[in-house]
Order: structure tokens, then sequence, then C-alpha cells
């Protein structure tokens, strides 16, 4: 979902030993994702915190974050995986097995339905059309059924492709669609009801959510053993109100008798990646410089253009503040490859080694190989500070994408 585009208040740099952390990362071979194992747990701990304090689940949504080498790590903290598909729900059952599967798909497959019985417990739909399909087999096979219901009320201002309650969105079930096509025979069918609309948002933004919920489907709510509300909860964000959080999901569970989930992707692994890389070339043009890194905007960060947004880079600072301003820019042939302006208190030399933040969600997952453009191996920071590989890309990753 949506990154905001502010890089002072999402701190993701500390000394260890004394060392910074370009000294820190000098070693390693670029470009490379770094995912901090002490990152990962100090947000686990929070959430953690709020199940303990309420009785609620948080699951993963894997879409921000699917980095399975963690998932052992993370099932201490956290009570399942949230799935936006078959694959996606197979991997969170192999490998945080013992947890529990929570899949929902706009549409879901005739040809894939059944083996996504074998992986999901918690099957939720899009639609009464969906619903009236599959609901039957899936209860048939003991899975509890939701339903994603649109309460209609946008939290979000300027930024429709990531707002599911935008005009027009084809995510959820409104009232009125409600009220002409969900007969007795389907409401009957259903365990949960299911709503996402928040991105990146306080709690304050879930307050106001609720209410138009209640609203509109307080009376079905009475009916239901669960409600899940979705991802978008920056719960790990220093600024969070967790205190609200924990008040709105006491709330709901008393009002209703509901259990209730959260399912956030980007809480779970804010602040806890790094995306190292280095200066292959600076050119100029006019009064404008640009280095050339050997990490892409288009390739390895594609959240930057699509939000877009700018991602926090150790010792630089957005915009042209400073006294040395460069744009970052990527090495594919497409123009818009750029991460965007930065100043620096010195001139960036070529070889210089560049760390942006926050790149442990939505990026790995999202990467691509255009123009033939390597992906970043991953490494692992362990809580103890040492760095071990995780993968080890090359041409094959490419190539295998694109036929046998």
């Amino acid at each position: 979902m949506m990154k905001t585009n502010i890089t002072d208040n999402r701190p993701p740099f500390c000394l260890l030993n004394g060392k910074t952390p370009t000294e820190l990362f000098s070693d390693l071979p670029t470009p490379c994702y770094v995912i901090d194992e002490a990152g990962l747990i100090k947000n686990g701990k929070i959430l953690q915190s709020v199940i303990k304090n309420t009785g609620c689940k948080i699951l993963l949504a894997q879409k921000a974050f699917s980095n399975y080498n963690f998932y052992p790590l993370l099932s201490e903290y956290l009570s399942g995986t949230e799935a936006s598909g078959l694959f996606e729900a197979r991997l969170g059952a192999e490998k945080m097995p013992e947890k529990e599967v929570h899949v929902f798909c706009a549409a879901y497959k005739e040809n894939e339905f059944d083996e996504l019985l074998d992986y999901a417990d918690h099957i939720v739909f899009n639609s009464p059309g969906q619903l009236k399909k599959y609901g039957e087999k899936a209860k048939n096979c003991g899975k509890s059924i939701g339903l994603r219901i649109n309460p209609q009320y946008s939290t979000q201002e300027g930024h429709e492709i990531y707002d599911p309650c935008a005009p027009g969105s084809r995510l959820g079930t409104t009232r009125d669609v409600w009220n002409a096509q969900m007969t007795d025979e389907l409401i009957n069918l259903l365990d949960g009801l299911h709503f996402h609309t928040l991105c990146e948002q306080n709690a304050d933004a879930l307050k106001q959510t609720l209410e138009a919920v209640e609203d509109k489907f307080g009376d079905v709510l009475s009916r239901m053993k669960w409600i899940n509300m979705g991802g978008g909860h920056h719960i790990t964000r220093e600024d969070y109100d967790v205190s609200l959080l924990e008040e709105l999901i006491t709330h709901v569970q008393n009002k209703w008798e509901v259990e209730v989930y959260l399912e956030p992707g980007e809480a779970v692994a804010l602040n806890a990646g790094y995306l190292a890389c280095r200066v292959l070339d600076i050119v100029q043009n006019g009064d404008i410089k640009t280095a050339i890194l050997d990490v892409s905007a288009a390739c390895h960060m594609p959240d930057v253009i699509e939000m877009p947004y700018i991602p926090p880079l150790y010792g630089g600072t957005d915009g042209e503040e400073g006294e040395y301003s460069f744009l970052l820019a990527g090495p594919t042939c497409l123009a818009g490859d750029v991460i965007g302006r930065y100043s620096f208190c010195q001139e960036l030399q070529i070889g210089d080694l560049l760390l942006f933040g926050d790149m442990a969600i939505y990026s790995t997952c999202k990467n691509n190989t255009f123009n033939g453009i390597p992906l970043p191996d991953i490494w692992k920071k362990t809580s103890s500070g040492k760095f071990e590989r995780i993968t080890d890309f090359g041409y094959y990753n490419f190539k295998n994408r694109l036929g046998k």
C-alpha cells in the first residue's frame, strides 16, 4: 500500500559497536537488500503486546513482506498469515505451520480453488456472487467463511489508487449490493466480515472507519463470529496511538461479541530493512547533477515510482536544502528511473556506498528484472550484528521467468 513521502520521522539507522551504517555495510556486494532481525523483533514485540492486552489476533499480510526465512521468528509474535491468493496461502501454510492461514482475493479461479482449500483456514470473498459460487463448498470443507464489505468511507486524500473506498471501487460489498443480493441462505454461510480501508494510517482513521462500519453493517455484525479490520494500521510507527487501537478493539469485542483480526503488513517489517548500493557515475545537465546508482527505482523499489515517495537515506536529506544536491537515479533506460533529489554535507564520489532505509516492505516481493537488471541478493543482519546471505540471484533468475 501507500508509503508516505517522509524521510525525517522514520529513522531506520543506528550505530552498532560504534560504527556508522555505511561502515557496517561497506563489505557487502551491492546492490543488496538487508533484513534487520532486530527490527523485526522490535516490531513483533509491539504487535504481541496488542494481542496480549486485547485478545485480538494479528496476521502477517504477505503482500508487503513475504521473506519466509523470517517466518519462524515472526511466528513467535503473530497469529498467522494473510494471503492474496493461492501461492501466498501455500507459502503461509508451509512456512508458518500450526498458525492460521487467511486468504482474500477479489475473485478466485475455479481451477485453483480446490487446492486453496488445502491451505487456508479462513476464506474471505469479495462479492455475493463469489460467495454463492464457492461458499458452500468451502463451508463443507470446514473453512471459516467471510465477506469483504465496503463501508464507503474514505480516510485518504489524493491517492485513489490506494483507496478501497474510492467511488466505483471493485473491492468489497456495499450495503446497497448487500441489500439487493445477500439472501438469508448466503448470510447463513458467513462466519465473519472483513474490511480493509486504511493505508499507513493511525488509529484515529480506524475510529472513523468503525463508525461508518457500524452505521452501515451494525445489524449484520450481531450475527457474526469475527471481524477482520484489514491492514494499513501503522502500529509500530513511533507516533502511533496504540492505546486508542486497543480501546477500539475492546469496544468491538464487547459490543458485538466477535473475535477481532488485524492484518498489517508494513507494521510487521516497518524500518526493518535496508537497500545498499553504490554510485556508478555522476552526470550533469545544466545545474542538475545526477548520481547514477547500481540500484533502480523501477526494478528494485517500485513503490518509489508507483506512490510516488522518496525513501529515507542515511547521510542524505530529502530536497535541496544542503550544500550538495543530487538526483539519485537508476541505471535502466527508463528516463523516469529516478529515486529522488537528496542533499548531502559533502560531494558524492563514484564508488560511494549509499544506504536506503525502510526497504523490507513492498520491495523484495515487488521487484523485477526490467532491462535484464539483476535482482539484488537478500542478506540477513542478525540481532547480534552479523551478516548472512540468504539468496544468490543471477542470470537464470532473469532468464527462467521468460521461458524454459
